[in-house]
């Protein structure tokens, strides 16, 4: 074999642009022989002969655009081929990124008949493309993903409503509005979850109510009322159009504080914790002892929960096991590492930890304070009629948290290289949720979002990437199994960990109970956003400072009695991206560094990198 040659030949061929994308886009050795064909089908051969000059060249290129004139309206005849029915036309049409589902209608409540008209019709492919097992595998997957936050966040919530709300709440809300935005959702690949903007309001409400004497859970069905008139009156009007000005800027100091809030939560325990030498019940039957190594053990116990779900999910970029294990074991390296320390912990028999309070079967977390249903006037009847009425402005607080994590997270889930096909819906999808969790304060459960993490996760595992991926190549996106099943599934399965019934037998309390709260604090995550572009690192720099200093500012209005004001504060980055970075930054700069396809987010780059791992030998 004469390599030099077979060297030039292969050059040749990759030198035609439709081979070269013919090739990396191969499955098998028969797509390569097609495309060889088609080369050569455009191919000229001149064999040896005296004619030459410009008008053998001349002759040539024109025979040359020819044949390439009539492979080009093969491939517009093969594009524009009809489906065989109108329900196969219906889930082939893509959703056009000309069609764009903020655009107003000019009509009452036009987006929202929109959204129904577009997603709909699809609701029986919803159930049929579920019957994979992909879809299986994300539905183990995301149910951790969704269990991990509720039982933090609800430890957490417990602690700052000092019991009247806690895991028990969060969870049965998470499975409860979970199940119905799956079934009647228009983006059933959104994830509803509880935030961490969402717990600081708690926490400041709760604060407020105390101190002027009114009852928190009496406050917050109010402003459950009220969250239900605003949501009918922005969609009535088409108001989630104003999420088109919430750019990376904003998305992304978001996204930090989201992080920061569970990062601070942490240590903040932990710091009570190592301050407080407080007299606990040991495992011990019949002993009581202080305990100053308790907050060392919840050290440990976070530590290692943190390190080892890191290395865990590391450890699928590693050369160890096939690719498909060692994806497994990344993928499940939070309930994983919660598993092995929990284990460590109920080792451990001389020192107290702090367990989550969760009650056995389907209990309110306090029985004691409250009960399922709570009177709008009060337990007394005595709720201040002024109160009512001026629940109207925390419930507008609520609203804007609510309304920006879930358009965010829409928006990210809905980029346009992930190739969706059935759509989204951002005004009946918003409507579904605030309506949901206005209704579910006469209850006494937690509001709820689009969480941003879950959503994403859930998306990045619901991907099919090409399996043809060449070296040094991008993977490319074949699909996304849109259906309804994964997140329903998700819901229901979250709900049955209340009627866990298995008792530790040194506690008298659920197995679920066994988590210590240091495992729990670490077993959730947040989101980080890549911002990349040709701009000067200094200018870069500055972009991100400012970034930082409107961060610092939401953060210190926490951390005062102003704090339920937070999300006005949270609006102003928008008008100051509008008008102060605008005068700071060159228009090319700004395109660069506020784009919001400038660079794929964190969640997006590591599913490709899994992709690509999964796919190379090992």
């Amino acid at each position: 074999m004469d390599y030099h040659q077979i060297g030039r030949s292969i050059s040749t061929l990759m030198s035609d642009k439709h081979f070269h994308e013919a090739a990396y886009l191969a499955d098998d050795r028969q797509d390569l022989l097609n495309a060889i064909n088609s080369f050569l089908d455009c191919s000229i051969v001149l064999p040896p002969s005296e004619v030459g000059g410009e008008e053998l060249l001349r002759s040539v290129a024109r025979f040359q655009r020819e044949m390439l004139r009539k492979r080009e309206e093969q491939e517009v005849k093969l594009l524009a081929k009809e489906p065989k029915s109108p329900e196969d036309k219906a889930l082939l049409t893509p959703f056009k990124p000309g069609d764009d589902p903020l655009k107003r209608t000019g009509r009452p409540f036009g987006g929202v008949i929109r959204d129904a008209r577009r997603r709909y019709p699809k609701y029986l492919s919803d159930f049929k493309d579920a019957m994979n097992a992909q879809c299986m595998a994300a539905v183990i997957f995301i149910y951790f993903a969704a269990l991990s936050p509720a039982i933090t966040f609800g430890g957490l919530l417990g602690e700052k409503t000092d019991g009247l709300i806690g895991v028990s709440e969060l969870i049965i809300a998470t499975a409860l509005q979970g199940v119905i935005f799956s079934i009647i959702g228009a983006n059933p690949m959104l994830i509803v979850g509880f935030s961490g903007p969402v717990l600081v309001f708690e926490e400041a409400f709760f604060s407020f109510c105390t101190a002027n004497g009114m009852e928190y859970l009496t406050g917050r069905v109010w402003i459950g009322f009220w969250l239900i008139i605003i949501v009918v009156l922005m969609v009535a009007f088409e108001g989630s159009f104003l999420v088109c000005y919430v750019s990376r800027f904003t998305q992304e100091i978001f996204a930090f504080l989201i992080s920061l809030i569970f990062i601070y939560e942490t240590f903040s325990k932990l710091g009570k914790e190592s301050r407080c030498r407080a007299t606990a019940p040991t495992r011990a039957p019949a002993k009581v002892r202080g305990e100053p190594n308790t907050a060392l053990l919840s050290l440990v116990l976070m530590s290692g929960t943190f390190f080892i779900a890191f290395y865990l999910r590391k450890f699928k970029n590693s050369a160890f096991f096939p690719g498909r294990i060692r994806r497994v074991i990344g993928d499940f390296g939070v309930p994983i590492a919660i598993l092995i320390m929990v284990l460590v912990d109920y080792s451990i028999r001389d020192i107290y930890s702090q367990k989550l309070s969760v009650p056995s079967g389907f209990s309110v977390t306090s029985p004691e304070k409250r009960g399922w249903v709570i009177n709008p006037l009060g337990s007394d009847g005595q709720f201040p009629i002024w109160m009512m009425a001026a629940s109207i402005l925390p419930a507008l607080l609520v609203f804007i948290l609510i309304f920006m994590e879930t358009q965010i997270t829409s928006l990210i889930v809905s980029k346009k290289e992930r190739m969706l096909v059935k759509g989204t819906g951002f005004h009946l999808d918003l409507m579904i949720i605030v309506t949901v969790g206005g209704i579910s304060s006469l209850f006494g459960l937690p509001w709820l979002a689009a969480a941003t993490v879950r959503s994403v996760t859930h998306v990045n595992a619901l991907t099919v990437m090409s399996k043809a991926v060449a070296p040094g190549d991008k993977p490319r996106i074949q699909e996304v199994k849109e259906q309804r099943v994964t997140g329903l599934l998700v819901a229901i399965l979250v709900d049955p960990t209340l009627f866990d019934h298995t008792y530790d037998v040194t506690q008298g309390q659920p197995c679920c109970c066994s988590c210590p709260q240091g495992c729990a604090r670490s077993g959730g995550g947040g989101t980080c956003c890549g911002m990349l572009g040709n701009v000067r690192t200094l200018r870069m720099h500055l972009f991100t400072g400012i970034q930082m200093v409107c961060l610092a500012v939401l953060w210190a209005v926490m951390s005062t009695v102003a704090s339920l004001a937070f999300p006005f504060v949270l609006i102003l980055t928008v008008p100051i991206k509008m008008f102060l970075m605008q005068r700071i930054f060159t228009p090319r700069e700004m395109q660069c560094l506020d784009a919001d396809d400038a660079e794929p987010t964190f969640d997006e780059k590591e599913g490709q990198d899994e992709y690509t791992e999964m796919h190379m030998p090992v």
